[in-house]
């Protein structure tokens, strides 16, 4: 069924899919999605591999391999400015667990209700529980302990490392895939999402297929991605230490801020706005606002 709040281009769009749910076995099995080709099929599973003693999700995994993929490109950005790249590693040692600290107190902060009555669900990460913005704060903080500790400026490190986090945020986006989770309003589009009923809002059953907004973030972050690395490689030298990570803040927060707006899931609000639109808006205006600074002084130390 299509909303008839739906605009125009969103009716011109209309398809049919169907989608079938694999038949489930008491031993361990691998998971993979269905194929359809009128939309973005729905994962059978949030499991690469379960049914035993030991359960193995994409969430973790594609969280594990983005870290992984933020780190070798950091290592890039180090040789290309000349420094040892043996340092990211112990660098490394304190950004990831104060990010993932931070992505986790931030998720709580913003989302009490979830946890209040049930401190248990604190350290239950499988599913959503993670938010961006606590750990980009986190990291920086880590960042900034382990670039001391190393001898490298902080801010040379977060320059080097931005690059590499969003392309980190590229792939783990797909977590949200996998989870049948953060995704946006009903649409007709040909690459609408499919969401099994047991995870579509109340309001919405009725739809079978949605926004994927995971889809939407992860595509602008392989721009940003692309945006900083080239934007390093060709001014990394004339630049003023801080201008890649502001360049960051200010890119991210941009596609973020729209991409926020699509979702239906649960979120506090602030008028009109979701709460961390509200946070991505302000984020946005205080990069350009250091971006400004940064080349102010530039400009009057020539």
């Amino acid at each position: 069924m299509i909303d008839p709040t739906d605009s125009p281009w969103q009716k011109s769009a209309r398809h049919f899919s169907a989608t079938a749910s694999p038949a489930r076995s008491a031993k361990a099995t691998w998971h993979t999605p269905t194929i359809s080709l009128a939309s973005i099929p729905s994962p059978s599973s949030p499991l690469i591999f379960g049914g035993g003693p030991i359960a193995l999700r994409w969430y973790g995994v594609l969280l594990a391999g983005g870290i992984l993929l933020a780190v070798w490109i950091t290592r890039r950005q180090f040789a290309q400015r000349g420094l040892d790249p043996v340092h990211v590693a112990s660098i490394a040692m304190w950004l990831v667990p104060f990010g993932v600290v931070g992505a986790r107190l931030y998720h709580v902060a913003t989302d009490w209700e979830l946890f209040s009555g049930h401190l248990d669900r604190l350290l239950t990460l499988q599913q959503r529980g993670l938010g961006i913005y606590g750990a980009l704060l986190g990291g920086a903080l880590g960042g900034y302990i382990g670039a001391r500790r190393s001898g490298v400026r902080p801010l040379t490190l977060l320059d080097c490392a931005v690059p590499g986090v969003a392309l980190a945020q590229a792939v783990g986006r797909f977590g949200n895939y996998f989870n049948q989770e953060l995704f946006g309003g009903p649409t007709s589009l040909p690459w609408g999402l499919e969401i099994d009923s047991a995870h579509r809002p109340s309001g919405y059953e009725q739809y079978a297929t949605f926004h994927p907004t995971f889809l939407y973030e992860s595509i602008w972050n392989l721009v940003v991605f692309a945006a900083l690395t080239t934007l390093a490689r060709r001014r990394w030298r004339t630049l003023p230490a801080g201008t890649i990570v502001a360049s960051y803040f200010a890119l991210y927060s941009f596609g973020r801020f729209w991409v926020e707006g699509l979702r239906i899931d649960t979120a506090h609000q602030l008028g009109p706005l979701r709460l961390n639109q509200v946070v991505a808006l302000a984020v946005f205006v205080a990069a350009l606002a250091v971006l400004w600074l940064l080349r102010r002084r530039q400009l009057a130390r020539v």
